[in-house]
């Protein structure tokens, strides 16, 4: 089985490269992050068509997640329940494996814009209430796998700069915490079960030529609960995306599970 994790940065202006990707990588299932279009205008049909089922929590312009899924999924739940949230940043579901069911948590995380600031305060909270969710479901749910763009580079190997960056948002203790944390709860980095290239990174700023000089930040993740990390074989990021037209300024991460 192979799961796959990607911000694409606007759905309406990259779909035909989530069609291509899909069709070059036909993952069991992938999460979108940044989708920016409401529920209405979710491409069901094009990505059926492909032959994928779909969950998606939307909104207009901003945020919007989906589970896109080769077999259909189930209890889906959007948003973080008992966190009050206008913002669409979280979707749930199970999905049906030869191996039992899988549950999947998809989330764009809190940007957070910068130490200090009421966005970061925001983060924070946010990514309490996200912890005390995931501990609740990982109970009902030993197989789960914690997917997106996490807006937080774990580690200074991470960052193209970690000294230039450090305590700069993505960078600071406190995110830096709160991913411990998560990973305290009995999950773990795929992609660092895993030798990986130096200067491994998932996002590349559009501008100063950031992915050409390699100037970026792992900030995409794919987290396994300890039933799942002896089934997985592999874990990477996909950098051929990022050279599209067009491209989103994240790269998909995949995960392939035994």
């Amino acid at each position: 089985m192979r799961l796959a994790t990607w911000n694409i940065n606007s759905l309406n202006v990259r779909l035909q490269q989530v069609l291509d990707w899909l069709a070059a990588n036909p993952v069991d299932a992938l999460g979108l992050q940044e989708l920016k279009l409401v529920d209405e205008k979710f491409p069901f049909a094009a990505l059926e068509a492909a032959g994928y089922h779909a969950a998606c929590f939307g909104q207009k312009t901003y945020n919007g997640v989906a589970i896109v899924s080769r077999t259909p999924v189930s209890d889906v739940v959007r948003n973080i329940p008992g966190f009050e949230d206008e913002q669409a940043r979280v979707i749930a579901a199970t999905l049906d494996t030869p191996q039992g069911p899988l549950r999947l948590v998809n989330g764009y995380f809190v940007n957070g814009q910068e130490p200090g600031s009421e966005k970061f305060a925001y983060k924070l909270r946010w990514l309490d209430a996200l912890h005390r969710w995931v501990g609740e479901e990982l109970k009902a749910h030993p197989r789960l796998v914690l997917m997106g763009d996490f807006n937080v580079a774990p580690e200074d190997r991470d960052s193209h700069d970690p000294v230039g960056l450090k305590d700069t948002i993505h960078h600071t203790v406190e995110e830096r915490a709160h991913f411990q944390a998560m990973l305290d709860l009995g999950l773990t980095d795929a992609f660092r079960l895993f030798e990986q290239p130096e200067k491994s990174f998932s996002w590349w700023d559009y501008r100063m030529l950031g992915f050409q000089k390699n100037r970026g930040l792992r900030i995409d993740h794919i987290l396994v609960s300890e039933v799942l990390r002896p089934t997985v074989t592999a874990c990477s990021v996909d950098r051929a995306p990022r050279k599209n037209q067009q491209p989103s300024d994240h790269a998909p991460v995949v995960v392939t599970l035994n």
